[in-house]
């Protein structure tokens, strides 16, 4: 049958999967499980325990585990199951579900250029309006394409404005208010994105001083925007500086922190008007032209021109579990939500209708998510719930897609003969990590797992214009990722043979 479930089929799997395993899973213990040793299994004596691996690994904070038969709905071992922890982007696995139930994995994203007023002759008389339908994987190139196929229908010019409509989804300038303002995973979200919401900059060194671009670029194209600016200042710090100039995002970066060149990518705030600049000078191109780029807040009656589909939503949501993007979690889990609800105020409101259905559909108690990306610092979940989760929807559409995660070997190479297999989300901020999915033991034994671990003190000590690379935070991430491993291997010796 393949990866792509229609939504029919994702819905009949958790009645029967989901819903159905309940009367298999035996209720969430009241202490947590320990291995009970039988027989003449002295081998597995041997076996480090739980917290003789992290004890080893100087892991500061605390560690939460919980794992069960994903066929049986046994439980086998937890630690600290109801310590409510940041899940980090092992929040992402829960959002794919969310998303998969309400959409269907068939699902697909469109972005419409409509004409108000008629075509005469080739020329709109009214406005020419870009239609952001909520896909989190449209690009320049894509964007390119529209604009061949524009000219291909015969267009070759527009009486009227171009507008730009972003609404169909919650217009929000940054994923969380406490990041720092210049980092690329924390960008604005609405009813339309391009290029994961990225804009990039490249500077480099000259005899009068340093050349900078601002442009939407992709492997085929590099369009410059106008609507994002950067100014480069004679100072060392801050690095950079940003300011929301209304119909512009002004930049400024330190001159003591270039060196001779470099490149990298920048936050949009405002996707509507940037994918706007950038399609106007794509149209441009074809004899085209067109104006600046005016948002509206209401979408008008109009002529469908050209349309531009997404790839279907089970494979947007393989490549967002691989790559963990931000945005794409935002964007999809608030296209669940409104499918649901019709409309939802912000990321909050749309996180608070998914703990809704966490809690009606996945039999969690006690989701506490503030996004759909686990980026916010206040999301908050527990191994059990995750655990628990996971191993009813282990029929579903999800565990096809998840990351193979790469055992590795005690030099930290992948070790491309070792007995696990392991199928999960990955979640990793400033000193929380947290792994979540499947491990499967040579025996074939298939078990749900969640792992998090956090010093959340340490965290939140953090400045804010420090998180993007904290002293410490990386050796305590690599740490952590020990750890994960050395769990999941103890349990498959204890469990899986």
């Amino acid at each position: 049958m393949g990866r792509d479930v229609s939504r029919r089929a994702f819905l009949g799997s958790t009645a029967a999967g989901i819903f159905g395993a309940q009367a298999l899973l035996a209720a969430p213990p009241t202490a947590s499980l320990r291995p009970v040793l039988r027989g003449a299994d002295f081998y597995k004596r041997a076996v480090r325990s739980a917290q003789d691996i992290i004890t080893r690994e100087k892991l500061s904070g605390s560690v939460s585990y919980a794992v069960i038969d994903a066929q049986t709905g046994a439980w086998l071992e937890c630690e600290n199951e109801k310590l409510a922890t940041p899940p980090a982007s092992t929040a992402k696995a829960i959002t794919a579900l969310y998303a998969l139930d309400a959409l269907g994995s068939g699902h697909q994203f469109k972005t419409v250029l409509c004409a108000t007023g008629g075509v005469v002759g080739g020329e709109v008389q009214g406005d020419l309006v870009l239609i952001g339908g909520g896909d989190p994987t449209l690009d320049t190139d894509a964007l390119a394409g529209m604009a061949a196929s524009l000219r291909e229908a015969g267009i070759i010019g527009v009486k009227g404005t171009f507008k730009v409509f972003e609404g169909s989804l919650p217009v929000v300038a940054r994923i969380d208010p406490e990041q720092p303002d210049h980092v690329g995973y924390n960008p604005g979200v609405s009813g339309i994105a391009l290029n994961f919401n990225r804009v990039h900059f490249e500077w480099k060194r000259g005899t009068g001083g340093y050349r900078v671009t601002m442009d939407g670029r992709t492997e085929k194209y590099r369009p410059a925007v106008a609507m994002a600016v950067m100014a480069v200042r004679d100072r060392n710090a801050p690095v950079y500086t940003y300011e929301d100039a209304g119909g512009r995002d002004n930049w400024t970066v330190a001159r003591g922190a270039l060196g001779k060149g470099g490149a990298r990518w920048l936050p949009v705030r405002k996707p509507g008007l940037y994918a706007g600049d950038v399609f106007a000078t794509l149209a441009g191109a074809h004899g085209i032209r067109l104006g600046k780029p005016v948002i509206i807040e209401e979408l008008p009656f109009g002529q469908p021109l050209v349309t531009h589909k997404s790839p279907p939503l089970w494979i947007i949501l393989r490549d967002m579990l691989k790559f963990s993007t931000n945005v794409t979690a935002e964007m999809i889990g608030l296209s669940a939500s409104v499918k649901r609800l019709g409309q939802v105020a912000d990321l909050r409101a749309s996180a608070a209708e998914m703990n809704r259905w966490c809690r009606e559909a996945l039999g969690m108690r006690a989701p506490q998510l503030v996004d759909h990306s686990g980026l916010g610092d206040d999301s908050k979940m527990t191994t059990l719930d995750m655990a628990c989760a996971l191993m009813k929807a282990h029929d579903s559409p999800l565990r096809p897609i998840l990351k193979r995660v790469a055992m590795r070997d005690a030099k930290g190479r992948p070790a491309k003969t070792h007995p696990l297999v392991v199928d999960a989300k990955t979640g990793t901020l400033n000193f929380v990590s947290g792994l979540a999915g499947y491990v499967t033991a040579p025996d074939g034994r298939i078990m749900a797992f969640a792992i998090l671990a956090a010093d959340q003190a340490a965290r939140a000590k953090i400045a804010r214009a420090d998180r993007e690379g904290p002293p410490g935070a990386r050796n305590w991430n690599r740490r952590a990722k020990r750890v994960q491993q050395a769990l999941m291997e103890r349990w498959g010796v204890l469990y899986g043979t």
